[in-house]
């Protein structure tokens, strides 16, 4: 099973969205403009879930040095 991580190769501002495109096999621009949506949509509901998912999902270890 896949575990969620929060990308580090691909990301724009917290690599939530690319960690969750990587989880997904799906392009991260795709959950990129979800989100965007959703965020429009909710007036603001997405952003608040954004950054309590930016605090909860574990950043991916890439095993070595930077």
């Amino acid at each position: 099973m896949k575990q969620l991580f929060r990308s580090k190769k691909n990301r724009i501002l917290g690599g939530v969205c690319a960690g969750l495109g990587e989880h997904l096999d799906v392009d991260p621009t795709v959950i990129r403009l979800i989100w965007a949506v959703v965020s429009i949509l909710s007036i603001g509901t997405g952003i608040l879930i954004y950054i309590l998912a930016w605090i909860i999902i574990p950043e991916e270890d890439t095993g070595g040095a930077v």
